[in-house]
């Protein structure tokens, strides 16, 4: 399916008059010699002041893009927002309840403070998405601004017909976009005063310095192909045009060329799901690899399992993929359980290979398999995963290894996979407890190898690796 897009040649906060171009990008047809080289840093929960301190360290890490938390007007009780979870002095999901679509909260910080963060950005040359979600509002409608109400033409106007009704069944596609997901009031995206109002504060932060989006349930945002709540007077599901600069509202158009950016949507994978019509307007998040890949880890080998495809009908190079995700493991804790080391070795596989764009969710400062949320403080930065030196490695690795195709090798008990890269570089991961030895097909010329991380020797004899790697622990080898 292609996917056509309109770019408006005009690089102000408004619609021009200016002529447009046509682009065409086709993101189900995979090719097979794409490789993707970015990797993204998500500073989950961190303020504006802490991703500007820590940008430098971001950047020698290797990772080329950060994703912030949402940065909207949103949920903010009397003595809340300071904890991750508690009771009474807040919750991490509190963002995700805008009130306005203003720039600037009491948990990530002011807009003056973004721009901080986002100047550190620049002068580092890390690319800032940030998280939106202009599917819903807070659970407490009447905490909404006038102002927003206003703007959408009222409250009558700004919710779908059911859209105050949660979801029961989320693989019938009009409750999946009409209604609540999670008990979410669910905004009517197809207003066209609502669409102005949100794509002015998306203008405001292309103008200072953002460069690509993270779309909070997309498939909740419906498509052509869905049903119309022709009850609220919706003649077309035309959010994602008017989001993607097909085309403008209003007289607002996205203020600078769509291909200039880096957006993707929260389509998790499910029946029923229109997965190539998402595909023409932004790359998705590949959920169930993600699964797939958490169930080799927590059994420490993939015999039996197959860690080579998607699970996806779109291309792999247009996927963004993740071993867990702040849902994954916040929601049911389903990757909490999971320890930094498995997670490693997750990372360096997933980073090593040649498609997605893999995304690093940075876990709280402290936590543990016990206490999940460790200092518990929204705010504050992670802790050290995200520059942990096999991290490092593999980021910088999956860099250098541009133009390199992937050939994946795996040993007879799935502990130990070899991912080769053309023949200019390998990485090595051994899930399991135990040392094991390597004996694998490489692309390497003959010779001894000395890994970057560890300064490990392997060496290469008639196109065989052979060496040994120790217990959950992951090596970079690059000619």
């Amino acid at each position: 399916m292609n996917r056509i897009i309109t770019i408006i040649a005009c690089l102000g906060l408004v619609a021009c008059t200016a002529k447009t171009t046509t682009v065409t990008v086709d993101r189900m047809t995979h090719d097979p010699n794409a490789t993707n080289t970015e990797t993204i840093l998500h500073v989950w929960s961190w303020n504006f002041p802490t991703i500007a301190e820590n940008m430098k360290q971001i950047a020698d890490a290797g990772f080329t893009m950060i994703q912030t938390s949402p940065v909207n007007a949103c949920f903010s009780p009397e003595g809340g927002n300071i904890k991750i979870l508690d009771e009474k002095e807040g919750n991490w999901y509190h963002y995700y309840q805008p009130t306005d679509w203003t720039i600037g909260n009491n948990i990530v910080g002011t807009e003056a403070e973004m721009k901080v963060m986002l100047d550190s950005a620049d002068k580092y040359g890390i690319r800032v998405l940030v998280d939106v979600l202009p599917n819903h509002t807070a659970f407490d409608i009447d905490l909404v601004t006038d102002e927003f109400y206003e703007a959408v033409g009222g409250r009558e106007k700004m919710f779908h017909t059911h859209g105050l009704e949660g979801i029961n069944d989320y693989n019938d596609r009009t409750q999946c976009t009409h209604q609540g997901v999670g008990g979410l009031p669910d905004v009517n995206t197809e207003n066209p005063l609502f669409q102005k109002y949100y794509m002015q504060f998306v203008n405001k932060l292309i103008e200072m310095g953002v460069r690509g989006f993270r779309y909070d349930t997309a498939k909740h945002i419906g498509v052509h192909s869905d049903p119309l709540d022709t009850d609220a007077g919706v003649t077309e599901n035309d959010f994602w045009d008017v989001a993607t600069g097909r085309k403008e509202v209003l007289g607002v158009s996205l203020a600078i060329p769509y291909d200039s950016l880096f957006v993707y949507g929260e389509v998790l994978q499910d029946r029923n799901v229109p997965e190539e019509e998402y595909a023409g307007y932004f790359g998705q998040t590949a959920s169930s690899y993600g699964h797939v890949l958490r169930e080799v880890l927590a059994k420490r080998s993939a015999k039996d399992i197959d860690v080579l495809s998607w699970y996806h009908r779109a291309a792999p190079e247009y996927l963004t993929t993740w071993v867990e995700s702040h849902d994954t493991y916040c929601n049911a804790n389903e990757s909490a359980g999971l320890t930094d080391a498995q997670i490693r070795t997750g990372w360096v596989f997933l980073t090593a290979r040649q498609n997605g764009t893999p995304l690093f969710y940075s876990r709280p400062m402290n936590s543990t398999r016990e206490n999940y949320f460790g200092d518990n403080l929204l705010g504050e930065r992670g802790n050290d995963e995200f520059f942990h030196p096999e991290v490092v490695a593999v980021n910088k690795f999956r860099q250098q290894m541009e133009g390199q195709t992937e050939n994946v090798q795996i040993s007879a008990d799935g502990e130990v996979i070899v991912v080769n890269r053309g023949d200019k570089g390998t990485a090595i991961i051994n899930f399991a407890l135990e040392e094991n030895s390597v004996e694998l097909a490489t692309n390497l010329p003959d010779g001894d190898y000395t890994d970057i991380v560890y300064g490990q020797t392997f060496n290469v004899v008639n196109g065989t690796l052979k060496g040994v790697a120790m217990p959950e622990r992951t090596y970079i080898i690059v000619r």
